[in-house]
């Protein structure tokens, strides 16, 4: 190959991947369009819906509530540690609070739960294509994508925001025990200012956008999961695909919406 070659072989390539990364995300969009278009189409599956908000929101709880504390006690010293350099101690109940309703409490959540759904979700799936049960749903003529990924995608929606709220009062209570028992602040003066500076608009923000990342996780184990490759490497592979993807997909979304909700 000779030099002047190179470039247009360097241009080739990329041009080859931004067309693959676009063709990826066209096939994503469908897949999601018509699980969205299916959720108020009969039949519905309750039984499912119900076992997969056991799954994913009850199950998901205590590693949820344990990241959601000790995120909340960090945040506490170092909020404490860096406003004793500008004598603004005294903001510690109401930075933790905010910042823990408004970003972590969402962000480490759906991460979490990421983890732990999405995997489970695509390595579920991906077992179930592999041994030939999705083709044995069309051939008893049950929509696969309506059995399968409605109730999973519909159960995370609701179960995640449910999980952000728990979490965010776990993250708030871990910030009131380090204040108190490590820091010395009076309880009722950190609860009062916890409070007081905590607006409705921050708890509905970090909510809706639990149900975003709720459905974000749920859409990507079951798309990974159901067009998983053969074999113990192709569910691997989709495997770790839904989770980096749900990982990537929350925090982009994440931007976004604080941009909605906070851009003023």
């Amino acid at each position: 190959m000779s030099l002047a070659a190179l470039p247009v072989t360097g241009l080739a390539r990329l041009g080859r991947a931004v067309i693959a990364a676009l063709a990826e995300l066209g096939r994503v969009t469908i897949f999601a369009a018509s699980i969205v278009s299916h959720i108020l189409r009969p039949p519905f599956y309750l039984r499912e819906l119900l076992q997969q908000l056991l799954s994913i929101g009850w199950l998901s709880l205590p590693v949820v509530g344990m990241t959601a504390l000790f995120t909340g006690g960090a945040l506490a010293l170092q909020i404490y540690s860096g406003g004793a350099r500008f004598q603004a101690e005294f903001a510690v109940p109401s930075i933790v609070a905010i910042g823990m309703v408004r970003e972590l409490g969402p962000v480490l959540g759906g991460l979490m739960v990421a983890a732990r759904v999405a995997s489970s979700i695509a390595a579920e799936l991906g077992t179930m294509k592999v041994t030939e049960q999705i083709d044995a749903l069309v051939t008893l003529s049950t929509n696969p994508l309506k059995y399968l990924a409605v109730p999973r995608v519909v159960a995370a929606t609701l179960a995640v925001p449910a999980l952000v709220g728990i979490g965010d009062v776990i993250g708030i209570m871990g910030g009131w025990l380090v204040g108190v028992n490590r820091l010395d602040f009076n309880s009722g003066t950190y609860l009062h200012n916890t409070w007081q500076y905590l607006e409705t608009s921050d708890v509905v923000s970090g909510l809706f956008k639990g149900a975003a990342f709720g459905f974000i996780v749920a859409l990507m184990g079951c798309y990974y999961g159901m067009t998983s490759g053969r074999g113990a490497q192709g569910v691997g592979r989709a495997t770790k695909g839904a989770v980096v993807a749900a990982s990537v997909l929350i925090l982009a979304a994440n931007y976004v919406l604080t941009e909605v909700f906070f851009s003023a």
